[in-house]
């Protein structure tokens, strides 16, 4: 909403995300995480939360449509940019437990966002 761009319009992505995991010392296995650990936490999250589901803006006009339709959707505070999302992953895998030092999500091969809390 409101982008002047053609992402205006209602669309999707396929995207993909790196998760970074970060540590002060290797734990015994001389590594800092299990990688399918933190695989499975975000798979759970974007399974539940974000995968086959409309991302929309909480005041989008589509979203009493959607409803009474009873159309699989999340309305969030903050527009549905690649940025937000990797917020929003961040957040989680947080929440979970994981020393995250960024998450990056790519839209295409050549555009990205990264979010890092300071």
């Amino acid at each position: 909403m409101n982008h002047s761009g053609k992402c205006r319009h209602l669309h999707g992505h396929s995207v993909k995300a790196s998760i970074a995991i970060k540590a002060d010392q290797l734990n015994q296995d001389g590594m800092v995480c299990d990688f399918s650990e933190v695989k499975a936490c975000v798979e759970h999250y974007v399974d539940q939360h974000l995968d086959h589901n409309f991302l929309l803006h909480k005041e989008d006009p589509i979203i009493p449509l959607l409803t009474s339709q009873n159309e699989r959707f999340m309305a969030l505070d903050e527009h549905p940019t690649a940025e937000v999302l990797s917020k929003m992953i961040y957040q989680y895998v947080k929440q979970q437990g994981f020393e995250v030092d960024q998450v990056t999500l790519w839209e295409t091969a050549s555009a990205n966002a990264c979010y890092r809390e300071a």
